[in-house]
């Protein structure tokens, strides 16, 4: 991940991130929910009372002209990058084309208020496979809070994947002390050792881990040296308190960890120095005198799971002012 393209950038629209499908047009044979569920779409042999069960959504045969359609809200609101339309075990069934659209409503809009908000395009009707991770890059645009999925004219789509930067709202960071690295406050995972078995992005989501999937894991190591996660923070910020969270790692914890913070200007500072950690754990070390960092780097030594790492803070004054510009700059790009 030294060198990352959309595709490696949160899901926004993740269901464990907090994303879900508030409405859709049709879901005769499969539900709209199963769009935005965090896992790969799994093969299901079954027949129910509909016909063949799919994991992903799936519309009716179309009679009439028209499309089908879901809305999604985002768990992040954000900028998107990119999208994924994946119509895993749809071969016959599938939508020969799709079409994104975006809005940015704040605060909690009922379905009808969605449906006539003004929906701006954010990609362009095109061409689908079945059976297929259909990706598709986007132009940056504004940010946004929910995103409509069209297809044309009907058919199933596994899973559906909105990729992008979290824009915050700096009003609700401003109430208290707040994750700074957490993905729906903007943090994010800028480089990992080795993401094996479980995804870095995962280390700094939403909620606690719900099993050793949940987390992040890195495959055994044979040789020297050690894993490593790097996160950039939501903003520059002191960060008080870390949680290095081992919850569900018992043969494969971590024995020890350290935090590495950098500085605005690239200068290295320890914020917890080389410390011994349990499995199943949730530790909580409390970080006195630390200065402003952008970044925190995690080492677990010498590899080794973790479920999440929090770190708990406050923005400095060039922080704060870095979360306005970034959401006034989204809001330009309307």
């Amino acid at each position: 991940m030294t060198a990352p393209d959309w595709t490696t950038l949160p899901d926004l629209a993740n269901r464990a991130q907090g994303g879900a499908v508030v409405a859709a047009n049709d879901e005769f044979f499969a539900a709209r929910e199963n769009l935005v569920l965090p896992g790969p779409a799994q093969a299901r042999p079954d027949f129910g009372h509909k016909g063949k069960e799919y994991d992903g959504w799936e519309t009716r045969r179309r009679r009439e002209p028209g499309e089908d359609w879901a809305v999604v809200r985002l768990g992040t609101p954000g900028v998107v990058a990119g999208v994924v339309v994946d119509t895993a075990f749809f071969l016959g069934n599938y939508p020969p084309q799709a079409s994104v659209q975006a809005v940015a409503v704040e605060g909690h809009p009922s379905v009808e208020e969605l449906v006539a908000a003004d929906w701006q395009p954010l990609l362009p009707r095109v061409d689908l496979a079945g059976g297929t991770a259909n990706a598709f890059a986007v132009e940056p645009g504004p940010r946004v809070t929910h995103v409509r999925l069209t297809i044309h004219p009907d058919g199933g789509v596994a899973r559906f994947r909105v990729h992008g930067t979290a824009v915050p709202d700096p009003r609700f960071l401003d109430a208290g002390p707040f994750d700074l690295a957490a993905l729906e406050n903007g943090g994010r995972v800028t480089a990992v050792s080795n993401a094996f078995y479980g995804s870095p992005h995962q280390l700094i989501g939403r909620g606690d881990a719900a099993n050793m999937g949940g987390g992040w894991e890195n495959a055994r190591r044979r040789g020297g040296g050690n894993d490593w996660v790097d996160v950039q923070l939501a903003c520059e910020g002191v960060v008080t308190l870390a949680e290095l969270d081992t919850s569900w790692f018992l043969g494969n914890a971590p024995g020890e960890a350290a935090l590495t913070g950098r500085t605005a200007d690239g200068a290295q500072v320890q914020l917890l120095p080389r410390t011994r950690l349990q499995p199943d754990t949730r530790h909580r070390f409390l970080l006195e005198d630390a200065p402003g960092v952008v970044a925190v780097r995690l080492d677990v030594f010498p590899d080794g799971g973790m479920a999440r790492l929090r770190l708990w803070g406050r923005a400095t004054e060039a922080g704060r002012g870095e979360l306005q510009r970034a959401l006034d700059d989204a809001g330009r790009n309307a």
